[in-house]
Parts: structure tokens; sequence; C-alpha cells
């Protein structure tokens, strides 16, 4: 194995990576550093929301939330989303609070599933998120000009300076198998975890201190919170609400392309369904018509009743003909009230 020596903040630090891994860390410190170098700072406060994970932390029912919550202390909130997958470089407006204003292909899933869910909140899509403010900044209207922006997987954004850090980590599977990209699921080192303010472990209740002792290994001082990601309702395709309850004793088939699929299987058994089918694609997948196609003719030979799906999934559906019995689970991200707390104190 290589022992790798890099300096993280004036800091030494050693690796032990394997080649793939040196060159993916050379790269990433070669675009920290610049960015730091290079970091502006926008004329009003910035939360950031991200993990150092690949995916599946849940990190866009958490930016949902915060979101929310910074409506109902008084806020003027405004989100600063890249916009994976979304050909639109920005910066441009998914949303100015009210309904969606560009597509999936254009937005990406989690931006536009945002924009669904949210009201009153603009969405601002740019690779650069420093211009994406401005932009916000300039061409909003008196009455929604923010007051505060929401950095929606900003814990890399480097060129944007943040007055808080959030960084979440998925309580089921924290690290994976801790290497580094692309042979692991780690964007950054296990030290990175030291540039969190605030840390929330999710999908997890307050129980065990395993993981718990690990995050202090690496940062001693960051309040820690837990939350989970609780299934609220059912969705049908034409837009009806339905119980959780109404699940019970219905067979169904699971299909998804996020960034844990076993955290998606889990959530639907939690929900209490008889789950007899499952699915998984990668995450951000471009389906076509013959991938629904092959769900519907699985799910009829397994002898569901019905087939299930995320709500980011069912973004990237849009423009396709589902079969009538097919739903969405929705999840909500459900925290002790001290994390708001903490995070707009």
């Amino acid at each position: 194995m290589t022992i790798f020596a890099a300096i993280i903040r004036g800091t030494m630090v050693r690796f032990t990576m394997n080649p793939l891994e040196r060159l993916y860390y050379i790269g990433y410190s070669i675009k920290k550093s610049y960015a730091l170098k290079n970091q502006k700072k926008l004329p009003i406060r910035v939360i950031s929301i991200g993990n150092i994970t690949v995916g599946g932390t849940g990190k866009t029912p958490a930016t949902i939330a915060i979101a929310e919550e910074a409506k109902r202390r008084g806020f003027l909130p405004c989100i600063l989303t890249r916009g994976y997958r979304g050909g639109e470089k920005g910066p441009c407006f998914v949303s100015r609070g009210e309904e969606p204003l560009l597509g999936e292909r254009e937005a990406g899933d989690e931006p536009l599933l945002m924009a669904e869910r949210l009201k009153g909140v603009p969405i601002v899509k740019g690779t650069n998120r420093y211009e994406a403010g401005l932009f916000a900044l300039s061409a909003l209207p008196l009455g929604l000009r923010p007051d505060i922006f929401i950095l929606d997987d900003g814990f890399q954004h480097w060129r944007l300076f943040r007055d808080r850090n959030i960084l979440l980590i998925d309580g089921t599977n924290p690290f994976g198998n801790r290497r580094l990209f692309p042979l692991g699921p780690l964007r950054e080192p296990l030290i990175a975890i030291n540039r969190a303010d605030i840390i929330v472990i999710t999908k997890q209740k307050p129980t065990g201190n395993d993981l718990l002792k690990e995050i202090r290994k690496y940062n001693a001082s960051a309040p820690v919170f837990f939350a989970e990601h609780n299934p609220s309702k059912f969705i049908t395709g034409h837009g009806d609400t339905l119980p959780l309850t109404w699940a019970k004793d219905r067979k169904f088939y699971g299909f998804c392309g996020i960034g844990n699929p076993e955290s998606f299987r889990k959530t639907l058994l939690s929900a209490g369904m008889t789950l007899i089918g499952f699915k998984a694609y990668r995450d951000h997948y471009r389906y076509r018509r013959e991938h629904i196609e092959r769900i519907r003719r699985d799910a009829e030979k397994s002898g569901a009743h019905w087939i299930v799906t995320t709500e980011k999934d069912i973004m990237r559906l849009r423009g396709f003909s589902l079969p009538e019995n097919t739903v969405v689970i929705s999840i909500d991200f459900v925290a002790d009230g001290k994390l708001y707390e903490e995070v707009f104190k």
C-alpha cells in the first residue's frame, strides 16, 4: 500500500491510498486550494448543507426542512443549488417561489423536487454559487429578496464563504468502505469532518455511540444531532394523497435510482407495506421507456398490487406514461428542534 502525505489547512495527515485514490486526491487538493484562495463572500448570511460521501445522506429533505424552518422564523430564504445533471448552467431560476420554471432536464431532479415542495422560497441554479447569489439579490423583487441563503450540497463548494457548515452523515452507512472516489464513496478524507460547524447523523435515532465516538476523533466541538427520514404519505399519479395506513395488506414492487437504495427499501418496510419485489438503479438514473415497461412486467409477475418509487425518481419520470398503479412515497426530515436553534442562532 502507498502512503501519501498531504497537508490540509496546515496539518500533516497521512493517508493509505492506492494510485487511483491518490490521483483523485491530488486533483481534489488542487481544486480546493485554488477555490479557497479565490473565495468570495455574499452580502447576506449563507448556511451550507452537504456531506463528504457521494449521495445517500438525505440532503434534499434536509434542505427543504431547513428552508421551511427559516420561513417560520421570519426569514426570506433562497436556495442556491448546482443542480446535478441539469442542463442549464445558470445562473437561472428553477423557481421564484411559486412553481417550477424549468423541467427536470434543465434543472436536475433535486432542484425540481425542492421547487415542487417549497412555496415562497426562490431556488436559483448555478455552477458558480456566488454569481447565483448575486443574481438572486438583483433579480428578485423587494418582497422576495432573500435575507439568508441556503447552499444546497455545498460542503465542497469552497469558492463561496459560508457562515454555517452543516454536515450530514448517513447513520445507516456512514462512510461506506472508507475509500476515496472512485474506489469508494468518500469525496474527501474523513479529516474533513473538522470543517463542520454542525453535524447531523441522518436516518437514525439517537441510540448507540460508536459513530459519535468516531466523529469526535475528527471534530471535538461541533454539536451533533440526530434526524430521521420518515415516510409521511403516498401520492398517486393523479395527485391524490393516501395515508400510510393505506399500504396495509397491499403488495408492492419498489424501484429507485438514488444514492442509497437500501435505505429506501428499509423505509418502505418501515411504512408497513409488503414488499415483494425491488429494483435499484444508479443515482440520478436516466430512465427510458423500456425501463418503465420492464418494471411494469416485473411487478406484474411478482404479484404486486402497486408500484412504488421516490419523489426524486418521479421527477425524472415526467413525460412517461406510467402504470396506473404507480405511487410515490413522500419522505419528511424530522429532527430535534434544538438543531434549528443551533442553525439559526
